[in-house]
C-alpha cells in the first residue's frame, strides 16, 4: 500500500481544483467543492454552547428552539446549502428557517417539537456547503 504525505493539495490548472476520479473511473467531482465549510455540534438548552465545530465564530440564543449560527469565514453568496438535524427523540427535530434568514454569515435555524413548537434542543447540528468568499 502506498501512502503520500502532503500538507498542501494545489490543483495544477488552478490552484484551488482538484478532481477526484470515482471509484469506477467515469465521474469526476471537484474536492473543493464537496468539502463542508462549515459545521457545528451545540448544546441549545439553558445557556448554549458549542460541542465541537468548523468555521463557526459563535451562536445566538434569538428565543426558545430559535438559534442563529455565526460563520467565521464568510459564504461566497446566500445560495449555499444547509442540514440541520436535533435529538429525534419525543418527536423533535430541527429546520432551516425561510431562506432569507440565510445570509453570507449566518444561517438561523429553529428546532420544533411536533406537539408543542418551538422546543430547546440538547444535541442541534448544522452542516453547510458552499463557496466560500
Amino acid at each position: 500500500m502506498s501512502e503520500i504525505k502532503v500538507d498542501n493539495l494545489t490543483g495544477k490548472t488552478s490552484a484551488g481544483d482538484i478532481t477526484v476520479t470515482s471509484e469506477g473511473g467515469a465521474a469526476t467531482q471537484s474536492l473543493q467543492q464537496g468539502l463542508a465549510k462549515c459545521w457545528v455540534n451545540f448544546n441549545g438548552t439553558g445557556t448554549i454552547a458549542i460541542r465541537d465545530s468548523l468555521s463557526v465564530s459563535g451562536l445566538v440564543d434569538n428565543n426558545t428552539g430559535n438559534y442563529t449560527v455565526n460563520y467565521s469565514n464568510s459564504m461566497g453568496n446566500d445560495d449555499y446549502s444547509s442540514t440541520v438535524s436535533a435529538n429525534a427523540s419525543s418527536g423533535l427535530f430541527g429546520t432551516l428557517q425561510s431562506e432569507a434568514s440565510m445570509t453570507t454569515t449566518a444561517t438561523n435555524i429553529s428546532c420544533y417539537n411536533g406537539s408543542i413548537g418551538t422546543a430547546d434542543h440538547a444535541v442541534v447540528c448544522l452542516h453547510t456547503h458552499g463557496d466560500l468568499a
